[in-house]
């Protein structure tokens, strides 16, 4: 018996062409993240501990996203540069605002929403955790919708496969080997599922700072495990101990997650003011 090994639908990254102007499935997934973010924060605030005063206003939920996008922006392509083509881009500056042409990277758009949503907590005067568990729970959202992106564009495919594997599949423009389709695996993972156990983890409103440190170990293992399927960048290949980039990135989330977790709920046994932790 023959396997029967899928293929890649070779599917059109551009969504729509209207004369020069190309509108792409994957600049849309973020459009799509950001607004399903908007509606659902928009929500969120009206529940505690965002009922508290100083309240939550349709404003604010409006600048922690632009706040966010702009993490998001800065911070994924400063960390792609860095973390994956230093060299390239220190010998082609100018290549480095080429947005266009693709390369993002989440471990630096994290670093970059970090920092911004540090600046924001500052300029409106509310505690950086909770401005961070407020986000944190609509981001696996983005994360989903990222991955179909990367699906669309036919990137990031996975490592070879056992053609035995049901869903196995061929990516024509890559080579004719069975491989994982590790796109889907990252949304499965880093969507839906790590979206599902930060709703239910959410609904037992843990103290402040315990959602963000779930949500660091939460991806930090579940991309570390996908990462196992996706092949390495050809550029990099596999480093020290036989892990590639993603994963050692994802190390220090995954160490930093639960001393957050722990230190989040250590502070609100010690704090009067602190609710009681979950």
């Amino acid at each position: 018996m023959t396997d029967l090994v899928l293929t890649y639908p070779n599917l059109n990254p551009i969504a729509l062409k209207l004369g020069p102007l190309e509108i792409h499935w994957y600049g849309i997934m973020y459009m799509l993240a950001f607004i399903i973010g908007y509606a659902l924060l928009r929500r969120r605030v009206h529940h505690e501990p965002y009922t508290d005063e100083p309240s939550w206003s349709a404003d604010d939920v409006s600048s922690v996203i632009f706040y966010t996008i702009a993490g998001v922006l800065l911070g994924g392509r400063l960390g792609y540069v860095l973390f994956y083509k230093p060299v390239y881009y220190f010998t082609h500056p100018l290549d480095m605002v080429k947005i266009w042409d693709g390369g993002m990277s989440f471990h630096g758009g994290a670093i970059g929403v970090i920092i911004t949503l540090a600046w924001f907590a500052r300029r409106y005067h509310r505690p950086f955790l909770t401005v961070a568990d407020l986000l944190v729970p609509m981001v696996p959202i983005g994360l989903g919708l990222g991955r179909i992106g990367n699906f669309i564009n036919g990137e990031l495919w996975g490592r070879p496969a056992d053609p035995s594997l049901p869903w196995a599949m061929i990516f024509p423009q890559v080579d004719n080997t069975p491989r994982h389709p590790s796109q889907l695996y990252e949304f499965l993972l880093e969507g839906v599922l790590l979206f599902a156990l930060l709703q239910l983890y959410d609904r037992r409103r843990p103290a402040a700072g315990c959602i963000s440190g779930a949500f660091l170990l939460g991806y930090g293992v579940f991309r570390f495990i996908a990462e196992h399927f996706r092949e390495p960048d050809s550029y990099l290949g596999v480093l020290g101990l036989g892990l590639s980039m993603g994963q050692w990135l994802c190390v220090p989330m995954i160490i930093a997650g639960p001393l957050l977790w722990w230190w989040s709920r250590r502070r609100a046994r010690t704090s009067p003011k602190v609710a009681t932790p979950v």
